[in-house]
């Protein structure tokens, strides 16, 4: 295997292909990136088991200048290759494999040699047959993830909550996370489609997903048996594995009855909330205190160890009963990040239930809901 091309172009697929690689497999090899070059292009693929990325630099791409030599494949240690491509001093670099397990890789004067890993060894990516895809704004993917993966399980006790539900079903996407703490549930409608589909995928995966999709307009997402299929433009598949299970039906966790309301800029009491979760991550329970009234609602936190703060919050509108309710301010805060600059209301019911926050007009249809923390 011989070829030549753009150094910045290739440090770009790279990039890619790494966020499927992982210094900590039991199949060494996965530690490695595989490069294939054949009659339509250089295809660079990084696989961890759970993920895998494949990205193709075609001949045609102007930018990438690829020049072929000689065809061939191999595998080679991806953190090491990639930080001596980084790291090379001239725009194109040329890399030659001839038969053995070593590559010599070149640019002006620097010139290194690499011992790499025989390609066949490398797992082949799966061969699945499709029974369902889906084409969505990679806008409205990106949005979507980033309001729900926060709410995703770390406890790998409860490995079906570490992943996302999604239901598509009468030309409606549906993501719904849970930790049985909080929850996230977002709805998008993208009109008439027969594709259904229940899936659920890893957080981990979805988050490495969410980070390659600032550089395409559309994906196709494609729904087989166990895995499903992100195709980002043209040239970039995203593999991901998914979880098996039946995930706990999220609808019934959010209540229905609200007896007090309050609405509020969701940024100007993030604000408020980070500023009273300076005092509570000092103290040993990490709970803030949510007091709402008609004439006058507050934050506070009191810490034995620290100190205590209050701050009064000044909301657009309030209606129904008094309440204080605590809770921890790092789900608080998660939750309103993901609302942005947005006007939102937050209903509560009792200071035991779970309490919602929805942006006021919710023509989104996105539901963010907290459990309460008993402090008596």
């Amino acid at each position: 295997m011989q070829f030549t091309i753009n150094r910045s172009e290739f440090i770009k697929a790279m990039n890619h292909v790494s966020r499927a690689i992982s210094s900590r497999t039991s199949m060494p090899i996965l530690t490695g990136v595989k490069l294939e070059l054949d009659e339509t292009g250089l295809t660079l693929t990084g696989s961890n088991t759970d993920i895998s990325i494949e990205t193709k630099i075609p001949f045609s791409d102007d930018q990438a200048k690829l020049e072929q030599t000689q065809p061939g494949a191999l595998v080679l240690p991806a953190s090491f290759f990639a930080n001596i491509v980084k790291r090379l001093p001239g725009e194109t670099f040329t890399l030659t494999n001839n038969d053995g397990l070593q590559a010599k890789i070149t640019s002006e004067s620097a010139e290194f040699d690499i011992n790499g890993q025989d390609a066949q060894s490398y797992p082949h990516l799966p061969e699945i047959e499709v029974t369902n895809h889906l084409i969505l704004p990679a806008a409205t993917l990106t949005e979507v993830i980033s309001q729900t993966v926060i709410a995703v399980s770390k406890q790998l006790s409860q490995p079906i909550l570490t992943g996302v539900h999604f239901i598509i079903a009468g030309g409606n996407l549906t993501a719904v996370a849970t930790d049985r703490h909080r929850l996230a549930q977002r709805t998008v409608t993208f009109g008439e489609s027969d594709v259904n589909a229940d899936i659920i995928i890893p957080g981990p995966s979805l988050t490495q997903l969410q980070a390659m999709l600032d550089d395409v307009e559309t994906v196709d997402v494609r729904v087989a048996e166990n895995q499903v299929i992100f195709q980002l433009g043209e040239n970039t598949v995203f593999y991901s594995r998914l979880l098996e299970g039946n995930y706990p039906d999220a609808s019934r966790l959010i209540p229905t009855e609200k007896r007090t309301t309050l609405t509020i800029n969701a940024r100007d009491l993030l604000q408020t909330i980070e500023r009273a979760a300076l005092l509570s991550h000092e103290g040993r329970s990490n709970v803030i205190q949510f007091m709402v009234s008609d004439s006058r609602s507050t934050i506070s936190s009191n810490s034995p160890e620290v100190g205590r703060v209050e701050e009064e919050i000044f909301a657009a509108q309030t209606s129904g009963d008094e309440l204080t309710i605590s809770f921890n301010p790092d789900y608080m805060r998660e939750a309103l990040k993901s609302f942005g600059d947005e006007e939102i209301q937050i209903g509560f019911k009792t200071p035991l239930d779970p309490f919602t926050l929805v942006p006021t007009n919710n023509e989104t249809n996105f539901i963010q809901l907290i459990t309460p923390v008993r402090t008596y």
